[in-house]
């Protein structure tokens, strides 16, 4: 039987990797097991040096990584991704499915559970006066390990795609939005004793930001901007530039599925199929926002004669159903295993 010829064998995906990008990855699991070490106890005794080593080490591994990019041209690069675990649906990328859905559900429902890490921001909260708590401290920490993400995978966009400007300017605008408007701004306005407020979220997507309740002049005029968002300055935008302007430019949603969600792009489903249920599932709800918010004013109005008791458990309930389980556990956690653009699409 003629032996076939060595030039033809295909090789292994593990064996394209270097021993430079070996090391990276090596680095990449340090971080990662600091930061679960911490839900056990570790780095208590100095919170802040823990979560430098841990991130440190993420970062100076995914950019050691990150050169594999310098040796290939730059743009669209499908070479082994089907033949990738992580990439293709395997087990690999299974694993990081559950990892990333089991993490949204600790933080939303079972917080206590990621006590350990929490602590990890305290320093950071304590100085600009952060109430106290796992139950609210949660969000810093989760804030931190999203712009993070957000920033780190911006950097190999920007590699990836250098050739490209329009790529270039959009992951450094997505970038500066979501360090900006999303974690400096907010945190800054907390440090001066007002309302936390994100200014690259409007009403639908922040759904709560045009509901009633303000409590003092300056979440009033935030109220205000936006609805002067949602009804003056989208449509025109949207109008020259098309819709895509906020969800690839701004929106911290966006930015992540265009940044850490990139490696996941080719999974998204594009049939036809796909198509018509995400037309009635983003209708449906658009529809659900409206009403809701309606009524809330409504009842508002109307001093609690229309839903009476109901109104906080209304509200609640939408909130969990559109802000926990859409837009964080299935629209972040699936993106392994059905695309980066879950929530933004449907």
């Amino acid at each position: 039987m003629p032996t076939p010829d060595a030039s033809l064998q295909l090789t292994s995906p593990t064996s394209r990797f270097t021993g430079t990008e070996r090391f990276g990855m090596a680095l990449m699991g340090v971080g990662v097991v600091a930061l679960l070490a911490s839900l056990f106890g570790a780095g208590a005794g100095a919170p802040g040096a823990w979560l430098a080593l841990s991130l440190g080490s993420l970062a100076a591994g995914a950019f050691v990584y990150f050169r594999r990019y310098l040796r290939k041209p730059p743009g669209i690069d499908n070479d082994g991704l089907w033949f990738s675990s992580a990439t293709a649906r395997g087990m690999v990328g299974w694993v990081f499915g559950v990892a990333f859905t089991g993490f949204y559900v600790l933080l939303y429902w079972w917080p206590a559970a990621l006590a350990g890490m929490v602590r990890l921001v305290d320093p950071f909260a304590d100085w600009i006066g952060y109430p106290e708590g796992v139950e609210s401290r949660r969000w810093i920490l989760y804030g931190t390990l999203y712009t993070f993400a957000v920033a780190v995978m911006g950097v190999r966009m920007l590699i990836k795609y250098r050739h490209s400007r329009y790529h270039r300017y959009r992951t450094i605008s997505v970038m500066a939005a979501q360090t900006g408007l999303a974690f400096v701004i907010p945190y800054a306005l907390v440090l001066f004793n007002q309302p936390e407020f994100y200014f690259h979220y409007f009403w639908p997507l922040k759904y709560e930001y045009l509901w009633p309740g303000a409590t003092n002049w300056l979440l009033t005029w935030m109220v205000l901007f936006g609805a002067v968002m949602i009804f003056v300055v989208t449509p025109v935008l949207t109008f020259f530039f098309g819709k895509r302007w906020y969800c690839s430019w701004v929106c911290g949603c966006g930015g992540l599925a265009e940044t850490a969600g990139d490696p996941y792009r080719h999974l998204s489903d594009n049939s036809l199929t796909a198509w018509r249920i995400e037309r009635w599932m983003v209708h449906s709800v658009l529809v659900f926002v409206v009403v809701t918010t309606g009524l809330l004013w409504a009842n508002s109005a109307m001093q609690g004669g229309l839903l009476g008791s109901l109104s906080q458990p209304f509200s609640r309930t939408y909130g969990f159903l559109i802000g926990l389980v859409f837009a964080g556990v299935v629209g972040v956690g699936f993106y392994p295993i059905m695309g980066q653009r879950v929530w933004c699409r449907f």
